[in-house]
């Protein structure tokens, strides 16, 4: 604007027209060289009779006078001018301003000329060339509005964002151009237009400074890398991970290592734009390496001081768990030497005391961890001596529980779940876990909020509030299909209700009907019997089976089940439950139906315990869970068979890491392994309820799943390869069986899950036979869903033990090969 008002005076001798800022400056200064007459012209412009604008065509020209604060009469000088040049330009419309002088337009009259030069309007915005970044994220960061005037600073600020944001997620050669095209209606469309080019590629990095840690070891705990021979070894850079491995994950390798005092001095970014290549340089002050010296605890009451020494990291006595020694071999990461101080330890260390506090009511306890550094002896080694500080404060108690959210579902339904109560102490592990059975329920939204809770009162009780939201639960399903090779028309309608009247009861009504089936199934569960800790359920089936198992016909079951269980006094998380099971059996086209026709009735006393802390479900995460059932049929019950029935099952899991969400009531992608065991044993005669009692090995779908094999074909005798899940053969039926699973999971979410896995299983015909060192086995891979019509799954699997018979020779050869298998209704 300066330069402008500067350009004017240089015109100054202009009879007309001429810029009024010749004005601002004494006369005396600027044209001591000039003529009289022209002296004359400038001292009449100084005062002004009207003011004229020109050249505006959307913006109202009042608007304009006003705001350049110029009226008739006005003394015009130097500051004037400035101040209304610089408001007219603040408006944010005008391209070029001037302010001049007309002395011939209207004879007599000295006319202030506002002249502007009005900006084009935005019409459109559109961005071109986006791959690596979504072209939305791009957008964004253009800070233009459509239908305003279209300011060059903005749009060059646009341009800057984008290369900012290109240049953060690596693409340093980027390049970034503006267009402009002319709509019809006059407007003005903005383009920006991108050429990625390849992502900046890490040649290497230069560990400048250390001595005590290898540069091998530093650039393996960084999550940026150097490019390298293999194809995924593209060393891309992105600035995100490189400000994490600055401010995070070198500071803290460091600190495990001992050298608690570390820090960066500098790094660099070398970039050569020609050839697409960076060059890391990281410079490090390592300071000296602190070994563990005393340790001592202070102000601890409740816990007496060898209680809380248990948690001590630096005595050998810290435990290794499972979970712990499974990251050890998957996450490969250097670890501090035996007597050195490592940071990591002690903060787990102080994490698990503070837990401890909480989970005895101590919810307000305060645990300040410190590390006084020392040189002690006549070399000064370096030690480190840690105090742990303690200031336990009053327990606190719980107030009261709400329950907020819940439209649907009672608050008695939901504090079943909670295991804690008002006016008993605050436990953490007891409020979390009361938050993750909440979420077993799946009566709610995913991922749910963490429950909060509020001190009260000056002695830190406190109020919990539950926070939930609902969604739908019930669900009519419906199918039909048409199969080949004989299979015909089937299908299913299925109604159910897994929380009836917001009570938790449950029920369910399921007809499944085709060519070799035609099942009926009703059943209703109730978790509280009239709002006691009694569970009860009835069920009522009738199943018509069409295909032919052998030549012993085809068979229709009619039957019902009442089970009542009760939780154990000495665990939340077990069960003890008694159930009774009537079936009458009919047999049709086969040689059991001579011998036993209508009169085939079955009287079960079954007896149940459960232990369950699984979480996450129904892809499990953590925890565990054991079952044992003992049926027991015939004999003083009655009935046309006589035999007992034993069978359990085991399962546990861990976490072994998870992508985000860390903190609680987020929803993280898990990694977890899981462990899971079955066995079983008949003794006795189970006579024609053979197919139901004893044990069919193989498959998904019928019996005891084992992939990788063919459904009914592990028999007692071996492996049958002419079975599948229409045919079958008295010899696939044995009296016992095991079956092992080991898998490593990724959990998506609560509707998500794929793992790999290993079976291995064995039929037997006898108990006494059990030899889990002769198991055929398989592995392979699987995806798990749920959705309306039930869980589903697909697996393949390779069995390695699967045999042929050698048409040749007739021998029994290895016949290993990959199955597939659908799953509909079962959840591994």
């Amino acid at each position: 604007m300066l330069k402008r008002i500067s350009q004017f005076l240089a015109r100054l001798a202009a009879p007309v027209a001429r810029p009024l800022a010749v004005l601002a400056v004494p006369a005396t200064i600027l044209i001591a060289p000039q003529s009289l007459a022209a002296q004359e012209v400038a001292g009449r412009c100084t005062t002004t009779d009207s003011v004229v604008v020109r050249g505006a065509q959307r913006v109202n020209e009042v608007r304009i006078r006003t705001e350049s604060g110029i009226t008739k009469g006005n003394t015009l000088n130097f500051p004037t001018l400035q101040r209304s040049l610089k408001a007219l330009y603040n408006m944010g419309e005008f391209h070029d301003v001037q302010i001049l002088c007309d002395l011939e337009s209207v004879p007599g009259q000295v006319l202030t000329v506002i002249k502007v030069e009005e900006r084009a309007i935005l019409g459109d915005v559109t961005v071109a060339g986006p791959k690596a970044l979504s072209e939305r994220s791009i957008k964004d960061k253009v800070d233009l509005l459509i239908g305003r005037s279209i300011d060059p600073l903005q749009v060059a600020r646009g341009k800057a964002r984008i290369d900012s944001t290109y240049e953060a997620a690596g693409y340093y050669l980027a390049k970034v151009t503006v267009d402009s095209t002319t709509m019809a209606d006059g407007r003005l469309a903005v383009r920006y237009v991108v050429d990625e080019g390849r992502r900046l590629a890490i040649s290497g990095i230069d560990i400048q400074g250390n001595q005590s840690v290898r540069e091998k070891t530093i650039v393996g705990a960084m999550k940026t890398k150097p490019e390298g021979f293999w194809f995924f070894r593209k060393g891309e850079y992105d600035d995100d991970k490189y400000v994490g491995d600055l401010g995070e994950r070198i500071p803290a390798l460091y600190a495990r290592l001992g050298h608690v005092d570390a820090r960066i001095v500098k790094d660099t970014l070398l970039v050569d734009r020609d050839k697409g290549k960076g060059l890391v340089q990281i410079g490090v002050q390592e300071g000296p390496q602190f070994r563990v010296g005393s340790f001592e605890i202070a102000g601890n009451r409740h816990f007496n001081t060898e209680d809380l020494k248990k948690f001590y990291p630096f005595d050998g006595n810290e435990s290794v768990t499972l979970t712990q020694r499974a990251k050890k071999l998957i996450f490969r990461r250097a670890e501090a030497p035996e007597g050195v101080f490592d940071q990591e330890k002690w903060d787990a260390a102080l994490e698990k005391v503070n837990g401890v506090y909480r989970d005895n009511g101590y919810l307000y306890a305060s645990v300040r961890p410190v590390v006084e550094r020392r040189y002690e002896g006549a070399d000064s080694t370096p030690v480190a001596n840690l105090r742990w500080e303690i200031d336990e404060k009053n327990p606190a108690i719980v107030n009261r529980i709400e329950i907020v959210g819940n439209d649907f579902t009672s608050d008695d339904c939901i504090r079943r779940q909670v295991f804690l109560v008002p006016g008993g102490p605050f436990n953490q592990q007891a409020l979390i876990r009361s938050y993750q059975s909440i979420g077993n329920m799946n009566f709610f939204e995913q991922p749910m909020a963490f429950p909060d809770y509020r001190p009260i009162n000056d002695q830190g009780d406190v109020d919990i509030v539950f926070r939930v939201k609902e969604k739908r639960t019930g669900s009519v399903n419906f199918g039909a299909s048409m199969g080949q090779g004989g299979v015909g028309f089937g299908g299913f309608v299925g109604l159910e209700q897994p929380n009836l009247f917001g009570l938790c009861k449950s029920g369910r009504l399921n007809w499944q009907y085709g060519r070799f089936f035609n099942d009926f199934t009703a059943t209703y569960t109730d978790p509280a019997l009239k709002g006691t800790r009694l569970s009860g359920a009835l069920s009522a089936y009738r199943t018509q089976s069409r295909f032919i198992v052998g030549n012993l016909g085809q068979n229709i079951r009619t039957g019902s089940q009442f089970r009542l269980g009760l939780p154990t006094p000495w665990s939340y998380f077990s069960t003890i439950a008694v159930s009774y099971n009537g079936e009458a059996a009919t047999f049709t086209s086969g040689t059991i139906a001579g011998s036993c026709s209508r009169n085939c009735f079955r009287s079960n006393l079954g007896l149940e315990y459960q232990y369950d802390t699984r979480v996450d479900m129904p892809f499990a995460t953590q925890g565990s869970m054991r079952s044992v059932q003992v049926d027991f049929s015939g004999g003083p019950l009655g009935g046309t068979v006589n035999f007992q029935r034993v069978t359990t099952e085991m399962r546990a899991y861990a976490l072994l890491g998870q992508l985000g969400g860390g903190n609680p009531g987020s929803q993280p992608v898990k990694f977890t392994m899981g462990l899971t065991a079955r066995s079983g044993a008949l003794f006795g005669n189970s006579g024609p309820f053979f197919f139901q009692q004893q044990f069919a090995v193989g498959g998904v779908m019928f019996g005891q799943a084992l992939r990788g094999y063919p459904e009914f074909s592990i028999t007692p005798l071996g492996f049958n390869p002419n079975t599948d899940q229409f045919r079958s053969d008295p010899a696939s039926f044995g009296n016992a069986f095991m079956t092992m699973t080991g898998e490593i999971g990724l959990r998506f979410n609560q509707m998500f899950y794929f793992n790999v896995f290993a079976d291995a299983g064995n039929n037997w015909a006898s108990a006494r036979q059990i030899n889990p060192t002769r198991l055929f086995r398989s592995a392979g891979f699987g995806v798990s869903t749920v959705t309306p019509l039930g869980p589903l799954g697909l697996d393949m699997a390779y069995g390695f033990d699967r045999t042929t018979v050698n048409i040749t020779t007739g021998q029994i050869v290895k016949d290993p090969r990959w199955q597939f298998h659908f799953r509909l209704g079962q959840l591994f």
